[in-house]
């Protein structure tokens, strides 16, 4: 069976996106770009919901992508990706196919499929849904050193959830990365 995790990046105050969905405010240097790619290359298949889909599908196959990462956007460009949307009316990004109705079911026979990991990358809306599903086996929340203030919360919508920490990592960047676990009854 297949693990599915959810990676994401929190401000240290909770926030997934800053005042007008800005991303600015993350670290990304030389460390985390080395983690993202060794993550990606545990990712058989990449899940995203619609909003964090349509940022990716407008970087990574573009020039700019592959100019600033070459290896980051290779691994993202090749590796199969699922958007989970109703209204996306088509994938434009190579290698993408849309899941409209029966997510859960649809992930979950996807997890019992032979391959490597199924990363949920980003999608905070898509991962909350998701926790009490019991499909979530990890997650993995990258806290950078900065408070926003406001925001988007990183975790809009969930319900209560219980976690486990499994481990951290601490960067140079001061990021530092949980590893959980969510409990499910």
């Amino acid at each position: 069976m297949r693990k599915m995790f959810s990676f994401m990046i929190t401000s240290a105050d909770g926030y997934h996106a800053g005042p007008g969905q800005a991303l600015d405010w993350q670290t990304i240097d030389e460390e985390f770009s080395q983690f993202a790619l060794t993550q990606l290359r545990e990712a058989g298949t990449l899940v995203f919901g619609r909003v964090t889909y349509e940022l990716m599908a407008a970087f990574w196959p573009t020039p700019a992508g592959e100019e600033s990462d070459p290896d980051v956007a290779k691994a993202m460009n090749t590796t199969p990706k699922i958007v989970i949307s109703r209204t996306l009316p088509q994938a434009t990004w190579a290698g993408t196919r849309i899941i409209r109705n029966h997510a859960e079911e649809e992930l979950a026979k996807l997890k019992q499929q032979p391959g490597k990991d199924i990363v949920i990358a980003g999608s905070s809306t898509l991962t909350a849904g998701l926790l009490q599903t019991g499909l979530l086996d990890e997650l993995r929340i990258m806290v950078n050193p900065v408070i926003l203030g406001q925001g988007r919360s990183l975790f809009a919508g969930a319900g209560k959830t219980s976690l486990r920490l499994l481990k951290t990592r601490q960067f140079t960047s001061g990021n530092v990365l949980l590893y959980y676990q969510p409990i499910t009854r």
